[in-house]
């Protein structure tokens, strides 16, 4: 007997294609949704979905599973895009990809699917889930350089009640070696980077099509101007290359990082040393925290956590100050928290959640 319809969210990647091999392999009626998210042409006028879609259609010819299509461009503009723009503007960096899991991929594609008779929905995601009691954790994926579970932060207990990870407890390698041994197209298709859905584009060109470029002066830590910028919402603290700068007099030749954005003014601040005080703090604050067990915990409370996908886990406290805003306190000085960026917090492999970082001091 057939178990109940899920709908995997199949993006023309490996990862999402062995997702929807491996139910279908365990007696799932499986259909799959690709999601038309980004409508803009590249110059050569062809979408830049077309690709994906085309290797999904042979994907799910080969599985002989169904595909279905939506186009939620509209709801990406609204609900995560325009976020993106005016965090850029405000000489934030945002990180879209965490906003787009909240609304896009576990919400509208989990509510389209349901619409379409699913129980639950998959997707190609490495992270894993585990029942505690009443409660519902995200879990790292048990390959540590692929783990995802950072960018799924913002999801509640309804939307992780009603997903599957069907590749979470494998290591990428072992995909790879899945959707070969299983002919897929995919096997070897190159992972997407860049912007969540837009792709790999030239990054300055494209944010400039969006929002208008400022030129202004960059600065040294004493004031001295010793340059211009191409636009402040380009530059993220920490950042040492793309800033044009060379043959300083009475300077060395050791590179420069960005320190201090000063938005006010549109000036970049710039210093020639890795680990500059400026970019070292210890305490940050954090605003719209989701707690994924929908449960704050009694506070202060101890935890690791991480400002950044790549970065290993850093033991902090978060605490409240007394404005009632989240704080939180590292055990060691972390180098170039970047507000608008996620801290996102965790204990031992079980992922609790995360917020937006609002302030650095």
């Amino acid at each position: 007997m057939t178990k109940n319809k899920i709908i995997v969210g199949l993006s023309g990647g490996v990862d999402s294609s062995v997702a929807a091999m491996l139910l279908k392999e365990k007696g799932y009626e499986v259909e799959a949704l690709f999601m038309k998210n980004w409508n803009n042409q590249t110059e050569d006028g062809k979408c830049l979905w077309e690709d994906d879609v085309e290797d999904a259609i042979q994907v799910c010819d080969k599985l002989n599973i169904e595909i279905n299509t939506i186009d939620l461009s509209e709801d990406y503009w609204e609900k995560v895009f325009k976020n993106f723009l005016t965090e850029y503007k405000n000489g934030r960096t945002p990180n879209p990809d965490i906003l787009c899991n909240k609304e896009i991929k576990f919400k509208a594609f989990l509510e389209y699917a349901e619409s379409l008779g699913a129980e639950k929905i998959a997707t190609g995601h490495y992270a894993c889930k585990n029942t505690n009691g009443d409660s519902i954790q995200l879990l790292k994926s048990i390959d540590n350089n692929k783990d995802q579970s950072y960018f799924l932060c913002c999801l509640n207990q309804n939307q992780l009640n009603k997903t599957l990870f069907p590749i979470g407890d494998l290591h990428k390698q072992d995909v790879r070696k899945l959707a070969k041994k299983a002919k897929l197209i995919t096997h070897d298709k190159k992972d997407s980077t860049g912007v969540c859905f837009i792709g790999e584009q030239p990054f300055r060109d494209f944010l400039s099509s969006f929002i208008k470029p400022e030129r202004g002066l960059i600065k040294t830590v004493d004031g001295e101007s010793i340059g211009e910028h191409e636009g402040i919402f380009f530059y993220t603290l920490g950042q040492r290359q793309g800033l044009g700068i060379g043959g300083i007099k009475n300077a060395t030749d050791a590179p420069w990082y960005v320190v201090r954005k000063n938005i006010d003014d549109n000036e970049l601040i710039v210093a020639q040393d890795h680990d500059h005080p400026l970019l070292h703090s210890k305490n940050l604050t954090v605003l719209d925290i989701n707690w994924i067990s929908e449960k704050i915990p009694i506070l202060p409370f101890k935890c690791k956590s991480k400002c950044r996908y790549r970065q290993s886990d850093q033991n902090c406290v978060i605490e409240r100050n007394k404005n009632g805003h989240f704080v939180v306190k590292f055990e060691l000085s972390q180098r170039a928290i970047t507000p608008g960026q996620y801290i996102v917090f965790y204990k031992k492999n079980v992922c609790l959640g995360g917020g937006i970082i609002d302030s650095v001091y």
